[in-house]
């Protein structure tokens, strides 16, 4: 009889100490969730269900990413020398914008410390066969070194071609720094790591839970993809090193997606990127070229946009919404999710009701349930202003592509989600409408992105809402349920 009231008497206590717990985790929501949905969603969890709140919010309620930004301060107080003479060998290609683009310039100078710049050269890759063989010949003819950084690496066949590839160069004295996020490849064999460190690479992952605030933070994510050899030509966009984005995966099928391959200052910012990244992981920064080659060949104006939780600003929220804002005529966007918050879904409406053409392509099958479910829940809002919204059918499609206008077009790895826009350290390149120099190489990438997303939307069905309606009910309250979370996926 003692022994069971001393229980429950210990578990009073403890169940009182986590209502507190649970009542002070949702003050704390209330305070500093970067959404009023968000911090109603968590308020009420951890007041009414706080022993599976509470983990749950140390672990995903956050939405700032602690010491990063520190630690890069740092880092460029003590290589100022360095950091002056990068930025004025970049300074020397600064592009100045026409008029309709003046506030997307000052934009992107006062949110990101970057700018455009002229003199480069891009090429659109379409898929990964593409993606993958351009890639590999990039670092077939290093000379230098190669910083390489993918959210996620499979121990596959084309995940063994990149191993096979980087350490023939490290035998040749190459030097090879490679970076993968520690949650995106949880899976990656030790063995596989062991290889490449066995043959003088440097390997890393970059790990969200590192730094004092961060310890439980698995909510974070590095979701850059890039390549940059010998700091003269670089990689961006949205494929991961994988045999899925072969193929090959025979639950996906074909995988549609698309990667640049850029030469010229950009190439700078999109190194400054990495070693920024490499330096929170390790606290070292590679040696790298910071001298730029005269690119006589083509002349476009690009512009790198690298956003993350550390910005002191929702970078990357803010510079979508200006673009979406300053859409006169067409605003065309291809995500594999899209969980948008109510700023972006009002200023998509919008744009609409101003009279821009505002299209919208998904992909046709889930490889992520909830966000799936959760994108259906818009049909109503869209359609009742005019947004086409389709579902790509050739397969599974993971491009990350905006294009505004007639002016300017990105791609990179930010999706059209809470997640990307305020959880994920992430990567865009933009490029504006220029006008062709007599025997320029490259087509203009504005006008190449618009050709590939005709073909994408020339694959695709445009969604009836009223095909939805006549879904199954546990469908719809499936849809409901996962709209309800938006605020936090």
């Amino acid at each position: 009889m003692s022994s069971t009231i001393n229980f429950l008497s210990v578990y009073s206590v403890v169940s009182l100490v986590v209502h507190l717990l649970g009542i002070a985790n949702a003050a704390h929501a209330v305070m500093n969730v970067r959404s009023s949905g968000g911090a109603i969603a968590w308020g009420i969890s951890l007041i009414t269900f706080p022993w599976v709140a509470i983990p749950l919010y140390w672990i995903f309620g956050r939405s700032r990413f602690r010491g990063y930004s520190e630690a890069i301060r740092r880092a460029y107080l003590e290589h100022q020398d360095l950091a002056h003479h990068a930025y004025d060998e970049i300074l020397e290609f600064k592009a100045i914008l026409p008029n309709e683009l003046a506030t997307v310039e000052k934009l992107a100078i006062k949110l990101s410390d970057s700018s455009f710049t002229s003199n480069n050269a891009i090429e659109l890759l379409i898929n990964g066969q593409q993606t993958y063989n351009q890639m590999l010949e990039a670092i077939a003819q290093a000379k230098h070194y190669i910083l390489l950084q993918s959210y996620l690496i499979h121990d596959d066949g084309i995940g063994n071609k990149f191993k096979d590839a980087l350490i023939a160069k490290a035998n040749e004295g190459v030097r090879i720094y490679l970076l993968y996020d520690a949650l995106g490849s949880y899976n990656l064999n030790r063995s596989y790591i062991k290889s490449l460190r066995r043959n003088r690479i440097a390997v890393s992952s970059f790990r969200s839970t590192k730094g004092k605030g961060n310890r439980f933070q698995l909510n974070f994510r590095n979701h850059r993809k890039i390549l940059v050899v010998d700091g003269q030509t670089g990689f961006v966009g949205g494929l991961n090193i994988g045999d899925e984005y072969l193929g090959k995966d025979p639950h996906f099928g074909s995988w549609r997606d698309t990667h640049l391959k850029l030469q010229g200052p950009t190439v700078k910012y999109l190194q400054r990127t990495f070693l920024r990244d490499w330096y929170w992981a390790t606290k070292e920064f590679p040696e790298v070229s910071w001298e730029l080659t005269e690119n006589h060949s083509d002349n476009q104006t690009a512009f790198v946009l690298a956003t993350g939780p550390a910005d002191q600003l929702a970078v990357c929220s803010l510079f979508f919404l200006n673009l979406i804002n300053s859409a006169q005529d067409r605003l065309w966007i291809a995500s594999p999710y899209f969980v948008p918050d109510d700023s972006t879904l009002n200023a998509l409406k919008l744009a609409t009701v101003r009279g821009v053409d505002v299209r919208i392509i998904l992909p046709n099958r889930p490889d992520n349930l909830l966000v799936y479910l959760c994108s259906f829940s818009y049909y109503a809002e869209l359609q009742e202003v005019g947004i086409k919204l389709y579902r790509y059918r050739s397969g599974f499609m993971h491009q990350k592509i905006i294009l505004c206008d007639r002016t300017l077009a990105g791609v990179g790895t930010v999706n059209l989600d809470n997640r990307s826009f305020f959880l994920n350290f992430e990567v865009m390149t933009f490029a504006i409408r220029s006008e062709r120099e007599r025997g320029a190489i490259a087509p203009d990438l504005v006008e190449s992105v618009k050709k590939m997303l005709l073909d994408d939307l020339n694959a695709s069905r445009l969604i009836n809402f009223s095909k939805y309606q006549q879904k199954p009910l546990w469908f719809r309250l499936s849809v409901r349920v996962s709209r309800l979370l938006a605020p936090i996926l």
